[in-house]
């Protein structure tokens, strides 16, 4: 089954949760979308088979991360020369070597990592940040001129160790500083300064996260255990120093 003879270039979206919903509503003006998710029943996109979907000229893979490797074998059997794959995990390392290692060199694979989500993106697309590492071939260079000019995107085309490195701390952090804090809840809403306002708007942007994103971000991502031990350690190092100040009254 093809989905390829359209007006618009095709795109099949695999996954279509949270953040497959936002892809689908920012590049309908630009494709025929359809998609393919047995738990979701969502209205207003083209659910179909995975066949279907898997068959079209670009692919989007907005699966977990910890199910890629199968839902990259599922598709194996429909993707042919001309096709493009792209994932959108919060790790690069390992879904670009999943990748690479499946999808043969003939298709082109980009390895991307859009740096907002639902909540951060809904007030528009313009001005946020997406993070694109090629894996085969180079349309990676035509797919950053996309994000650039039609959706307003900030790119960086990077390596996927650099990428992990760097989102170890930015992702790492953000959401494990959220852990501490909901787990602190409730927090106060009337007496606040605006740092803590925007320290509550920051829990806000990730709260809702599925589980598997912050195993994602805390787990499979390499750098992230180095980046908690340093974190860690400055934290009780504070701590020791503020109990001494506060024995000396």
């Amino acid at each position: 089954m093809s989905c390829r003879s359209t007006v618009n270039p095709t795109l099949g979206i695999i996954g279509f949760g949270a953040f497959g919903q936002l892809i689908a509503k920012h590049l309908a003006p630009y494709f025929d979308i359809s998609a393919y998710d047995p738990m979701s029943v969502v209205t207003g996109t083209k659910m179909t088979d995975l066949a279907h979907v898997a068959a079209c000229e670009t692919v989007v893979l907005a699966v977990p991360v910890a199910a890629l490797r199968e839902t990259v074998l599922a598709i194996l059997p429909h993707i042919s020369a001309g096709t493009l794959v792209l994932d959108v995990g919060s790790v690069k390392i390992q879904t670009a070597a999943i990748m690479r290692e499946l999808i043969p060199a003939h298709i082109d694979v980009v390895a991307t990592h859009p740096l907002f989500g639902p909540q951060s993106a809904q007030h528009g697309l313009a001005g946020l940040k997406i993070a694109l590492c090629p894996v085969h071939g180079a349309r990676h260079t035509g797919v950053a001129q996309f994000l650039r000019c039609k959706l307003g995107l900030e790119v960086t085309i990077t390596t996927p160790q650099d990428h992990d490195r760097d989102l170890a701390m930015v992702q790492g952090l953000t959401h494990l500083i959220a852990k501490v804090l909901t787990r602190m809840e409730p927090l106060p809403t009337h007496m606040t300064t605006r740092s803590f306002d925007l320290i509550i708007e920051a829990i806000d942007m990730v709260r809702d996260d599925a589980p598997e994103v912050f195993h994602a971000i805390e787990v499979a991502n390499p750098y992230a255990a180095d980046v908690r031990a340093q974190f860690f350690e400055i934290a009780r190092g504070l701590d020791g120093e503020l109990a001494a100040l506060c024995k000396q009254g």
